[in-house]
Formats: C-alpha cells, structure tokens, sequence
C-alpha cells in the first residue's frame, strides 16, 4: 500500500512538476514529460505502472483517455468552424481522411506494420497537438491567416483523429471475431449509433437540466464528469472502446449547447485534464520496456520520414487546392504538424487490446508513437521560424495590444492606439463591462485570459504588449506573471499595486507599472471624471521633440509608452535608452493640453493630440 501511495505521488510530482518547468522555460510541456517518464520508467525503474497497478492500468489509463477525448470535443464550436477559412474546412474534410489513408499505405509498406496495426495506427497520427503547436505559433509570429489555419486544424482535428482511430479499431476487433462481413458492418455501424445517439441524447438532456436550474451551478462541473465516465463505460460494455466515441461527441454536443454556466465547467475540466494528461504521460513512458525503444529500427524512422515528408505535405497540397492559401503557405502549412498527449494516450490505450487480439506488432505502437511525438515536436519547434522566414511568411502588421479589463481608462486608451491603426483586443470576464467595448467597435473576448479556451480561441501571437487595466491589483500582477516570459518583462504592464507596499510583486516578475508613480484603475478613472484626465496621442517631429512635448504638457502628465513608424514599441521602463525621436507616436495619460502649441507647429496636424 504504502509503496503504491508512493509511486502516485511521485507520478503527479514529476507530471506537474515538468508542466511548471515547461510555463517558466516556454519548452513545450510534452517534451519534458517524455523526459520524466524515461526517468522514472525504463532508466530507474522508480515507476513500473504493470506491476505497481496490476490489472487497474488499463481501466485507469482507458478512463483518463476518455476524459482527455471529452475535453477535447468542447473545443469544437461549430459557430466558430463556420466562420474561419475555406482552408481550414478543405483541411478537416478532405486532408484529414488523405492523411489517414497515405498514413496507412506508409505504416505498412514503409514501417511494416500489419494492416490492423497500421489502420489503426494512422488514424491517430491525423491528430495535431494544439497543446504543442499554440506555444510555437506564438514564437513564429505567422500572419493571421496562416497561424489561423494550424491554430483551427490542431483544435478541431484533435477529436477527429481520435474517432478515426476508435472505427478503424472497432474494424479490427471485428475481423478478428472471425465473424462474416454483415455482422463485422452491423457491429461497427451499431457501436457508431449506440455512440453518436446516446452521447447526444445524454448530453442534451443535461443541458436541458442545467438550462432549466434543476441542478446548483457547485454540482454542474462533477454532474458532467460523472456522465461522461458513465456515458464511456454504458456505451463500452456494448462494445470495446466504442464508449470514446460517446465521450467525443458528448463534449462536442457540451461545447454547443451554449450553456450560461459554460465557462466554469470548462475551467474544471481543463483543470482535470491537465492533472490526467500529466500523469498519464508518466504512466505510459514508464511503463514502455528498454526493449521497446531499443526495437525501434530503421523501417520505423523510415515510416517517419514519410509521414513528414510525403503523407502530411501530399494531403495538405491536394486538399488546398483552389483555396486562399498562396503556395509558400501550403508549404508551411504542409510541414508543420506536431503531435501530442493525444497521440500517446490514444495509442498506449489501443496496443495492448491489439496484442491480445492476436495482432502482435501492436506492442509497437506505444514506442512508435512516442517518437513520432519527439521527433515532430523537435523538428518542428525548430524550424518553423526559420522556415517561414525562409518563405517570406512572417507578419508585417504592427504588434497588437492585448488589454486585460474593460473600463473607462482602457477604452480611451483603446481608441488612441486604433486611432493610430494599432491592432487591439479588450478582454474581460464581466460581460456587462465588456460590453461598452464591444459597442465601441472593439474586438473582444469574454471569459479568463488564463485559461486554455482563451489559448485555444484567440490568436495571441498578433500582440506583443499587454496591459492589465482591471480594479485587481493582485490579478493585474498574477496576468502579467503568465504572459511575462512570452512577451518580455518589458512588454508586459500593469495598473496598481503602489511602491513600498508590503505585498508588492517583483517588477522583474509581475511586468512594468503602466504609470510612476503608481496608480490603479480606480485611481485613473477618478482622474479622467473629477479632473478632466485624457488619454493623449502625440507624434515627434524634428521640430517637436520629446523634450519639447515634456515642456509643454502639465507636470502631472505621465508618459505611458511610444511606437515608431514601423511598429516598433519603445518603453519607458528601458530607463535613459527611452529616447522617442521623430516619427514615433507617444502616447500619454495627464490633463488636457493647453489649446495653442508652438506657432508652427500648430498647424502640423502630424503632431497634434488626436
């Protein structure tokens, strides 16, 4: 007892633990798993998950892949699908089965698999890692359309791929029954049914309860975990592993039922899934023998080599065809796709049902998968910048400001920048204070910054500054803390949290202060209603100098930021290396400026407040 108490304190240890290090080193999370799973598995053998578990591995890894599934289907927003690209729908559609079929020729005349193992097999490897590829996109700062289209494929394809994998293994379990081809279609399309209509019909009668208040918003998050794990087994003692299909599709049905209480359930389940995939990632790279890894030969880095190089790139171009996509983005597009957890899970799940059916090489599975993970996160993570300068696809546009609160400062502040064709986006969880901004012609987001779904469904690498604006000095720091080592301590801004405080942050850690002295956004607002503060946007000349602009605004007047011509954002945390010279905007906060300006300068609306 106690040795098993130990071996699952030490799975979540080392699984949160290389999610910690994986936020503060912004080295994709997976990596750093496979690494503390070789660790503690086959280099140690601190964790021997077949003898540690006996026979509660596979019910406990296949439970936890269901959950991973059931999350990833409330990613798919139809409402969301419908309004992205041509491209995007071409990828999904047409590339997505192309890359299961050229995967599977390549699995068994490349790799030498069997035809189950390799069926199966492909049909997880259509899956990309949005875990993985939001990280490298943000690094890359593709132009929106192009990080568009992975961004949408790697979240909509997720689940895809998986209920590809659970038909073709149901074929499979079917053939080897040994029973005629009518019964083998009856049984496959049976489990099809019993999975899509009972997903459905269970999770619109939830949806249904929830809308109508028969259940308390505290019991909503566990209702629904509870119906999903109830859904999988109900639908699995049908048929083997057909209850992933019910899981998927009740996520997907969750994800569009448009919920009131969405957003908290979401939180929930994304915190239960990133307790599972951390320790399910342990569990399956411990539990994978030096003998397996040491088996891996030269057909499997073949097969890999094709699946990169010809299966993915062949389906990209041909599903492409005829769509706004330039040929140097198919390129791009063509390459990149790494994969993650879900490809893990999904193949350590299915190798050892495939072996005990008799498929032998389906032992192969769990090792292939893993290295076609580190290998495509590897390359990948590599050579996507570098590539898409290569081909001339880096973005031209000017970098964004993401702005956390929506008040009176930051709407003012919101205008100047737009005034100044500055992309802006407005984020708030309070939907009656978002919604002045939306009003006001801005782009939004409702719901938290921090959380997944906001990775998931905003493109972030079109900002490169951000401002936490809200009346919470504490969430303010904790905003910029996260978004601290993407954009740069010196990129990230905060209200609040006065000098000499007691429970002040490190600047080095919770990002610059927007104002010094010190003010908060309750503080900001009271300024602009009692003493006629404005937000101001002023552009140098080279008779207008900064110095002059300093002489002519009232002392009080604090000097927020400045941007050149080209984009460029020009801080004032950089201390005495803050020289604004001509051309570049600056934008202030303070009283009104006096009504006459130099007698010159007057007239050169190029420097006038806007």
């Amino acid at each position: 007892m106690q040795d098993l108490i130990f071996t699952i304190a030490l799975i979540g240890a080392l699984g949160i633990g290389a999610q910690w290090i994986a936020w503060r080193t912004q080295v994709p999370a997976i990596v750093l798993l496979l690494l503390a799973g070789l660790l503690a598995g086959p280099a140690t053998g601190l964790v021997n998950p077949s003898e540690d578990f006996g026979d509660l591995l596979k019910p406990l890894v296949a439970l936890a892949v269901a959950i991973i599934l059931f999350e990833g289907g409330m990613t798919l927003n139809f409402a969301e699908i419908r309004g992205t690209a041509k491209a995007v729908r071409r990828i999904i559609i047409v590339s997505a089965p192309l890359v299961w079929l050229f995967g599977t020729a390549a699995a068994y005349y490349i790799g030498g698999l069997s035809i189950e193992a390799a069926v199966v097999f492909s049909g997880i490897m259509v899956v990309t890692g949005p875990t993985v590829i939001m990280p490298l996109l943000r690094q890359a700062k593709l132009p929106s359309r192009t990080g568009s289209v992975l961004r949408w494929e790697a979240i909509v394809v997720d689940p895809i791929g998986a209920l590809f994998a659970v038909i073709a293994f149901e074929v499979v379990l079917a053939l080897n029954s040994g029973a005629p081809a009518t019964i083998i279609a009856l049984q496959v399309a049976a489990a099809l049914l019993i999975g899509v209509l009972g997903g459905w019909v269970a999770t619109k009668l939830l949806a249904t309860a929830f809308s109508r208040g028969l259940v308390p918003d505290y019991l909503k998050s566990p209702i629904i975990l509870v119906a999903a794990l109830v859904g999988y087994a109900a639908t699995d003692a049908v048929l083997a592993e057909a209850g992933l299909v019910t899981v998927t599709v009740m996520g997907i049905v969750l994800a569009n039922a448009k919920l009131a209480s969405y957003t908290d359930i979401r939180r929930f389940k994304e915190v239960m899934t990133v307790l599972l995939v951390s320790g399910l990632f342990i569990v399956l790279t411990a539990s994978i023998a030096m003998d397996d890894i040491l088996s891996l030969g030269w057909r499997d880095v073949a097969y890999i080599a094709a699946l990169l190089l010809v299966v993915r790139p062949l389906a990209i171009m041909l599903a492409t065809i005829g769509t706004e996509l330039s040929m140097r983005e198919r390129l791009l597009i063509g390459w990149i796709a790494p994969r993650g957890v879900v490809a893990v899970a999904v193949s350590g799940l299915f190798a050892g049902t495939l072996v005990s059916i008799g498929v032998e090489d389906g032992a192969r599975l769990a090792p292939l998968a893993f290295l076609v993970v580190i290998t495509t996160v590897i390359l990948h993570g590599f050579s996507l910048k570098p590539l898409a300068n290569m081909l001339g696809i880096t973005s031209s546009d000017p970098d964004g400001f993401l702005i956390i609160g929506s008040n009176r400062f930051s709407l003012a502040l919101a205008e100047k920048l737009k005034s100044a064709d500055l992309p802006v986006l407005i984020a708030d969880r309070n939907h009656s204070r978002l919604s002045a901004a939306r009003q006001a012609g801005f782009q939004t987001y409702l719901g938290e910054i921090l959380s997944e779904a906001a990775e998931h469904r905003l493109d972030l690498s079109r900002f490169g500054t951000l401002i936490a604006a809200t009346d919470n000095d504490a969430y303010n720091a904790l905003v910029c803390t996260d978004f601290g080592p993407e954009l740069g301590r010196a990129r990230v801004f905060r209200l609040g949290i006065e000098e000499g405080k007691r429970d002040e942050l490190a600047t080095t850690v919770s990002g610059q202060r927007l104002f010094n002295p010190s003010m908060g956004e309750t503080e900001a607002e009271f300024r602009m209603i009692t003493n006629d503060w404005t937000v101001q946007r002023t552009k140098l000349t080279e008779e207008f100098t900064m110095e002059a602009l300093r002489t002519q605004r009232d002392p009080a007047t604090q000097v927020m930021f400045a941007v050149s011509p080209k984009g460029a954002f020009i801080s004032p945390a950089l201390g005495a290396q803050f020289k604004p010279t001509a051309g570049d905007t600056v934008f202030l906060f303070g009283p009104p400026p006096p009504q006459k300006t130099q007698p010159k300068a007057s007239s050169d609306t190029k420097h006038a407040d806007r």
